[in-house]
């Protein structure tokens, strides 16, 4: 049996932005922009709402986060951080409060 795989098109944040603002901006529709990109209108619509959710940070590409997520990753690598911490002060405690024999 032969599996097919999808490929999946990348698009830079330039050719993203571009193709959204021809349709907020210039009032062109969806689907005549996406047939003359040669993009699925899902797409497009897509692009479209997380633009207008957040023009300033939408499409930060692989491997960029958006400015609450970054503070997010960072909080949770520092509660990993001071977890595994007390959890060795714990055993050290534990250690040095055995009475000796």
């Amino acid at each position: 049996m032969e599996t097919s795989k999808r490929i999946r098109k990348k698009y830079d944040k330039e050719f993203i932005l571009e193709a959204v603002k021809l349709v907020v901006n210039q009032g062109r529709t969806v689907s005549d922009v996406s047939q003359s990109l040669g993009i699925h209108e899902n797409q497009l619509y897509r692009w479209k709402r997380d633009y207008l959710k957040d023009p300033e940070n939408s499409f930060p590409g692989k491997g960029h986060m958006k400015p609450g997520e970054a503070e997010i990753f960072r909080l949770r690598k520092e509660v990993s951080n001071l977890t595994q911490e007390r959890d060795i002060l714990k055993k050290v405690v534990a250690i040095f409060s055995k009475t000796p024999k």
